[in-house]
């Protein structure tokens, strides 16, 4: 009888753990139509998740952004309302020669209109920051952007920012 008791406290808590780690929302996660419009466009890549990132990028990463995705951000990059996402996608079979791509995604009506900004070789990192003045290594170009801007940081190697100046995308290298 005891034994039984035990056996069905087991399960009840194996049960209830179950439901919680299953009810967890992958921050990953695109919005609805979008993850099809990508794999249209890009049928072999993926959303930069947390567990592609190297241990010591892994704690970088989550010691500044916390548990939200490294390959995906909401931001309103052209300042008209429309729901934009910045998306730090990667493919490729070998892990040292992944290709990389900063892509921005904004709705419009009923589809989505997407935009390649940056190729490269590695796995990125993309987040937001606010509008400002942002110069370059060199001291040569500066982004003036009263708008959000996005980065894209190869931890390591590069972190370069993208504004939108009202009719067309600037960037600067900010680290080489």
């Amino acid at each position: 009888m005891r034994a039984g008791r035990i056996f069905l406290l087991a399960f009840i808590l194996s049960a209830t753990a179950n439901r919680a780690s299953a009810g967890e929302a992958d921050p990953c996660t695109l919005p609805n139509g979008l993850n099809a419009k990508i794999a249209a466009v890009h049928p072999t890549a993926h959303v930069v998740h947390v567990t592609d990132l190297s241990e010591d990028n892994r704690n970088l990463y989550t010691k500044d952004h916390g548990a939200s995705c490294p390959g995906l951000v909401e931001i309103d990059f052209y300042e008209d309302g429309s729901p934009t996402w910045a998306l730090a996608l990667v493919s490729g079979a070998d892990p040292r020669q992944l290709k990389s791509r900063l892509v921005v995604a904004r709705r419009q009506e009923s589809s989505w209109d997407i935009r390649t900004l940056a190729t490269a070789i590695g796995i990125p990192v993309v987040w937001k920051e606010p509008g400002g003045d942002y110069k370059d290594m060199y001291g040569r170009k500066t982004i003036r952007s009263i708008r959000p801007v996005l980065v894209l940081c190869y931890y390591s190697s590069s972190t370069t920012i993208y504004a939108w100046n009202g009719k067309k995308v600037e960037e600067v290298w900010l680290q080489d």
